[in-house]
């Protein structure tokens, strides 16, 4: 019983600090602007190199 009530506790820490990340990652702007390498093989001049 000892193990279970660990391992909820080792859980409950790796959803925090999974969340800790996520929220890192929105606040630091990673998810701005999601289209733009999405759009840049779409607008790509491949005239200057021919």
């Amino acid at each position: 019983m000892d193990v279970f009530f660990l391992l909820i506790a080792l859980s409950v820490g790796v959803v925090i600090v999974i969340g800790i990340f996520l929220m890192w990652a929105v606040f630091a702007g990673q998810f701005d602007d999601t289209e733009k390498n999405a759009n840049s093989i779409l607008e790509d001049d491949d005239t200057e190199n021919s």
